[in-house]
Parts: C-alpha cells; sequence; structure tokens
C-alpha cells in the first residue's frame, strides 16, 4: 500500500506545480497587458507621416550617408514596432552564465515607450519572466520566477528611467525614422565616422554617440554612464550596444542581430546576445 500512498503524493504534486505555473503565466500576461495599455495611452500622431531627405540637410556627414542609406524618399513613419527576439542572457554579473532566452518586444515610438517581456530558460520546467520597459516616462525592471515569484524588482528611480529610455533610443537602429530631426532627435558632430544625438521625454535627457561604417549602417552605440545596480548602488558605467547583419526590412535596412555589454576596466561585459525572428511595423496615420 506504500507505493499506493506514494504515487497519490507525486499526483498532487505535479497537479500543484502545474496549477501554479499556469496561474503564474496568466498573472504575467495580465500584467503586460496592463504595460502595453500604457505605453499605447501616451501615443501621440506623428507630423510628418512619411520622411523627406531635404530634412537631412545641415546633419553630421555620416548621419546623411546613414539615412540616405536605410531610407528611401517617402518612407512611412513608424508609428510603433512588434518585435521577437531569440537569444543568450549572461546572469552572472562576474562570470559566464549564458542562458537562452525568447522574448517579444513592442514600442512606441511618440511619445516613446516599450516592454520587453522575456522568458529566460533557467534549467529544465524553470523559467524566469522578465519586463524591461520604459512606461509612462518611467523604467520598469522585474523578473518573476513562473511570472509569480518575485526574485528582481528594481525601484522606479530617475536612473532606471534614464536607463531605459538610453535602451529606447538605441534600438531605434530598428525603427530608423523615430532618428529623424522632427522626431526630437538632435545630432551633433563628432568626426566622420561618429556622431552624438540626444533625445528628450519629459524630465529624462539621454545622449548616445552612433558609430558608423563604411557603409553608412550604424555598427554600435555608446554612452559614457549608463546606471548599473551593483550590490544596491546605482553606478554610472559605459555602456555600448553593437549591431550586424543588416536586411531590408518594409523598405528599411535594418540589423538583425545585436550585442549589448557594459564597458568595464578589464574589458567588455556582454550580458545580452540577440537576433530578430520576426518584426512588424505600424505606421503613421
Amino acid at each position: 500500500m506504500w507505493w499506493k500512498v506514494i504515487l497519490i503524493i507525486l499526483v498532487v504534486l505535479v497537479f500543484v506545480i502545474t496549477l501554479t505555473i499556469f496561474y503564474g503565466i496568466n498573472r504575467w500576461q495580465s500584467e503586460t497587458r496592463d504595460l502595453y495599455a500604457k505605453i499605447e495611452s501616451r501615443r501621440i500622431p506623428i507630423i510628418p507621416k512619411s520622411c523627406h531627405l531635404c530634412e537631412l540637410e545641415g546633419l553630421p556627414a555620416p548621419v546623411q550617408r546613414y539615412f540616405r542609406t536605410v531610407l528611401k524618399e517617402d518612407q512611412p513613419m513608424i508609428a510603433a514596432v512588434s518585435v521577437k527576439h531569440t537569444g543568450t542572457f549572461n546572469m552572472s554579473e562576474t562570470g559566464e552564465q549564458w542562458k537562452p532566452f525568447k522574448s517579444t518586444q513592442r514600442v512606441i515610438t511618440q511619445l516613446p515607450g516599450f516592454v520587453w517581456d522575456a522568458r529566460i530558460r533557467m534549467a529544465p520546467a524553470m523559467t524566469v519572466h522578465v519586463h524591461d520597459a520604459y512606461v509612462v516616462a518611467e523604467g520598469v525592471l522585474t523578473a518573476k520566477l513562473f511570472g509569480l515569484f518575485t526574485v528582481m524588482k528594481l525601484p522606479s528611480t530617475r536612473e532606471l528611467a534614464q536607463g531605459e529610455l538610453m535602451r529606447f533610443f538605441a534600438e531605434a537602429a530598428w525603427s530608423p525614422t523615430a532618428l529623424l530631426p522632427g522626431q526630437g532627435v538632435v545630432w551633433e558632430a563628432i568626426d566622420d565616422t561618429q556622431a552624438s544625438a540626444t533625445l528628450t521625454d519629459g524630465a529624462t535627457t539621454v545622449k548616445l554617440v552612433f558609430q558608423f561604417n563604411a557603409q553608412g549602417l550604424i555598427t554600435a552605440v555608446r554612452s559614457d554612464g549608463r546606471y548599473r545596480e551593483m550590490n544596491g548602488v546605482q553606478l554610472a558605467t559605459p555602456w555600448q550596444g553593437r549591431f550586424w547583419d543588416y536586411e531590408l526590412r518594409a523598405g528599411m535596412l535594418i540589423p538583425l542581430e545585436g550585442e549589448v555589454a557594459w564597458l568595464l576596466e578589464k574589458g567588455p561585459k556582454p550580458y545580452w546576445r540577440g537576433r530578430i525572428q520576426k518584426i512588424e511595423y505600424e505606421y503613421a496615420q
């Protein structure tokens, strides 16, 4: 009879675990929908509805080359983007603990907002759900095991908002019309392969340096000080995103692969490597 008792216990345990996982997934999806609704609530009309290359006059030379390479005259202005990624994420601050992830991301270009909804597989049948977002001018960074048990949640601070707006800005390489000066971006010359760009949203301003190659494409974006949490303290740390494997999507050249890293004294410390599996655009109406 003892084996029947053990079997019943195992069946009940499996049932409870399965119920917990499904409850966590449903709750996480509800939280994701709420974040989506918030970024949609800030959406404003985009003017003009299409880009005109005459707008490029006076911009730094590498910036002009970039727009003339990746866009065409009368390219519709991007209002929103939906992306699916796959890749790996380094879970260790000091070592190499790369875990596979799948993610979806929703981006609104005006006013800026995004929600990255990721599932990182820590072990078989053990998934951490992550929200990394810029929502209503505030940063969001939350991770929950099974979408239910909080393992990390950063408070909403000025530093977090700045870091998330910086991510939005850097990833505009996937939505090139959002980098046009008419969309609030201020470009400044550095040299023939680099230019700095500034974006302001409410009380938050970020500045990035864009690196361009000989073909006019963005190869890297960097900041001298994106805030990084270390032992509960926010430290301004050099940060970089790299892009490659450009292909034509919806009439625009965009990078399909990238890597993000902290630039530490001992060298770059990558923590995100990913590839776009699917990207869909919505345009100004």
